[in-house]
Order: structure tokens, then C-alpha cells, then sequence
């Protein structure tokens, strides 16, 4: 069975850029109904619970078709906050290290460029989704809980950008959100992903 993963800090560490009461809501409720489901939906299919989450998200044409949906919608939700939530920490390295600061400095110009792109694909994303920058240092964006893993690419850094995400504490401004997000990526999880 798939298990919701405890935060790697406490509710509160990314105050006042993401407030706890939409941590709680955000991790407890959203993130645990997804793992929920996706357990209610492959009962009595151990192989497929057996397997780690980004396999089953990689591999869902293992997945019987008639479920397939509800474990792209789940799965998908599961391992993408699970990502979602390590990359993120109260730190105060504000920039990218390392070859992933390399990466983004080579292929962008500048750090300020970088979260300039990123950021305008996550408000160029209409409705629900996901921003990801990618090993390649490439920017994508996902509908719903869909994820680049879904078509075998491992992203490295995720952005939520559901309402979920950030409507208590900000409402309708999607960019303030985004703007205050940059203040607890904690880069160091970023280029340990990148490595591996």
C-alpha cells in the first residue's frame, strides 16, 4: 500500500511564504486522498502497490486500461507532491548551487532569467498544474497531476500551481504565490536530484 509521506519540516517552517493552516490542508487532506484513492483503486492488484511510486507513474500501461485513469489522476498526485514537498525548506540559500546553478546560468543567461521563464509558465498555465524544470534545464508544464515522469523524464524541481496550493493565504493571486515560492526551494534537494 502507498503511504502519504511525513513532511521533511515542521507545518509552520515556511512562514510566511506558505502559511501552516495551508500546509496542513494541502499535505493532510489533498495529498492524503490522493494516496487513498489510489490504494482504493488497485485493491487486489499487490503487484502494482508493490511497486514505488514513480515506477507505477512511469509505467502506467502496466496498469489494467479500465484503472488507468484513476492511477494517472492519484499516482500522479502522490508522487508529485511528494516531490513537491522536498524541494522545498526554511533555508537561506536563496539560489541554485552547484551544476544545476551551472545548468540554469548556461542555458538561461542569468539566475533572474531563469525564474523570470519559470515563472511566466506558471501563470501561462491555465486551470490546475504543474511546472517542472527538467535535468536538461528545460522548462515544462503538466495539466492536472500529470507529470513528465509519465513520459519516462524524471523532473528535478516542481511547482504546484492548483489553487490548493496557495488560495487560503493567497487567494486569486497566483503570482504572488509564485513569486513568494522562490523564498523556500531548497536548492540543495534540487541538485541532489539532479545528480541522481
Amino acid at each position: 500500500m502507498f503511504k502519504l509521506p511525513d513532511l521533511p519540516y515542521n507545518y509552520n517552517a515556511l512562514e510566511p511564504f506558505i502559511d501552516e493552516t495551508t500546509m496542513h490542508l494541502h499535505h493532510d487532506k489533498h495529498h492524503q486522498t490522493y494516496v487513498d484513492n489510489l490504494n482504493k483503486a488497485l485493491e487486489g492488484h499487490d503487484d502494482l502497490l508493490g511497486m514505488e511510486i514513480s515506477e507505477l507513474v512511469k509505467n502506467l500501461d502496466k496498469v489494467p486500461e479500465e484503472l488507468r485513469i484513476k492511477v494517472r489522476n492519484n499516482g500522479g498526485g502522490h508522487f508529485n507532491h511528494s516531490l513537491f514537498w522536498e524541494i522545498m525548506a526554511k533555508n537561506d540559500t536563496k539560489e541554485p548551487v552547484g551544476e544545476v546553478k551551472e545548468g540554469i546560468e548556461k542555458t538561461y543567461g542569468s539566475f533572474d532569467e531563469f525564474k523570470k521563464k519559470f515563472s511566466e509558465k506558471g501563470l501561462g498555465r491555465f486551470g490546475s498544474g504543474w511546472i517542472w524544470l527538467m535535468p536538461d534545464m528545460t522548462i515544462v508544464d503538466t495539466p492536472n497531476q500529470d507529470s513528465p515522469l509519465m513520459d519516462g523524464k524524471m523532473p528535478i524541481l516542481g511547482l504546484d500551481v492548483w489553487e490548493h496550493a496557495y488560495y487560503l493565504k493567497y487567494q486569486n493571486r497566483r503570482a504572488e504565490y509564485i513569486e513568494n515560492w522562490w523564498n523556500v526551494i531548497n536548492w540543495e534537494k534540487v541538485e541532489e536530484n539532479f545528480k541522481k
